[in-house]
């Protein structure tokens, strides 16, 4: 559940259409939780997404004159919006790939800590013995096959 926060939040506050589906993706990728995953993602809505864009334009803004990162040329597009300043594309980008990844780092162990105060509202997985199917033993029992075959035609070391 942890792993599936922290991905849906990364993605969240990425300015990308289909943040949802970015999220699942890498979600079922990393076999964590793909509905926590995707409904964090209504983190960003059309309410929230200004001032979470405000906040990483702050926040790329301050990493850049923080660590007097140049920006590149590529993303030379620049404007003055009033009450803001100067805004560069750059500075939007790192501001929000800071953020979500702020937001992920802050969501792993939260959800860990939440489980430890209240683990009677957090369910418990009974372990399981890995399921292999016919396949995949079939595959295996060559591999070992090849294996002990490699073994005995080696010359023994003198």
């Amino acid at each position: 559940m942890a792993t599936g926060l922290a991905i849906g939040l990364f993605f969240a506050v990425m300015p990308v259409p289909m943040q949802m589906i970015f999220a699942g993706v890498i979600a079922m990728r990393f076999r964590s939780n793909v509905p926590v995953a995707m409904a964090s993602c209504w983190l960003s809505n059309p309410v929230t997404n200004v001032p979470i864009w405000a906040f990483q334009l702050v926040l790329g803004n301050w990493i850049q004159s923080l660590l007097h990162l140049p920006m590149p040329e590529i993303l030379g597009m620049q404007k003055h919006l009033p009450g803001v300043g100067m805004v560069h594309a750059g500075t939007f980008i790192l501001g929000a790939l800071a953020s979500g990844l702020l937001l992920a780092l802050l969501a792993f162990p939260l959800v860990h800590l939440l489980a430890l105060l209240m683990p009677q509202h957090f369910p418990v997985r009974p372990h399981k013995a890995e399921k292999v199917s016919a396949f995949m033993r079939k595959i295996r029992a060559q591999r070992e096959a090849r294996r002990i075959a490699r073994h005995q035609q080696t010359p023994p070391t003198p």
